[in-house]
């Protein structure tokens, strides 16, 4: 069993600027089927890195950089000095292809919120539009926001569903609890692929 640990992706914005935990997640299976099927058709795209992503009813507009492992086994996070940069995890799907691409982002650092401050307050049906390197952009649809304990967090739901392209975006919340856990949660948004334009 794979488990990868998400670990000091965000930062406190209380001025602590330490690097806090994040959570484990199992991937026991990454052609399972976690979510529900998708409400209409739907397009699949070709594999292109994205380069930036949109929310506009969150007011994010910023760019994505991969992400791999780092040293220690856990997924890289974008630099701490970088607040509006998020990292797409380069080892799993690009948007737009069947599976659920991953990008991850800061809720905060020491200096204020960060590029996911407002991730929590997206509502079913907002649109995430994603920007790719061959010039296309991947719109999302959300299906639904949820908060995860760091130590629950729901490995196939989160990186198991292959029957669509998918999106997840993935930030803390929740209480500070400081140490090595940070905060005590995660959120994750789960998104679908609903439209493709060039």
């Amino acid at each position: 069993m794979l488990v990868l640990v998400l670990l000091g992706v965000f930062l406190s914005g209380l001025g602590l600027g330490q690097a806090t935990g994040g959570f484990s997640i199992s991937m026991p299976n990454w052609f399972g089927s976690g979510d529900k099927p998708p409400p209409r058709d739907f397009p699949v795209l070709e594999p292109s890195r994205p380069t930036r992503i949109k929310i506009a009813s969150i007011g994010v507009d910023a760019p994505v950089n991969d992400v791999g492992l780092a040293e220690d086994g856990t997924i890289a996070v974008p630099p701490v000095d970088e607040p509006n940069e998020t990292g797409w995890y380069d080892a799993g799907p690009t948007p737009g292809e069947f599976g659920p691409a991953v990008v991850v982002g800061h809720v905060d650092t020491k200096t204020g919120p960060a590029v996911f401050a407002k991730l929590s307050t997206l509502d079913p049906g907002d649109r995430v539009e994603v920007s790719r390197r061959d010039g296309s952009v991947a719109v999302f649809e959300v299906n639904s926001v949820e908060r995860f304990d760091k130590a629950d967090v729901p490995a196939d739901r989160v990186h198991g569903d292959f029957t669509r392209p998918a999106l997840r975006l993935i930030t803390c919340g929740g209480r500070w609890v400081g140490g090595t856990t940070g905060y005590a949660d995660n959120i994750v948004v789960f998104a679908s692929l609903v439209s493709a334009r060039a």
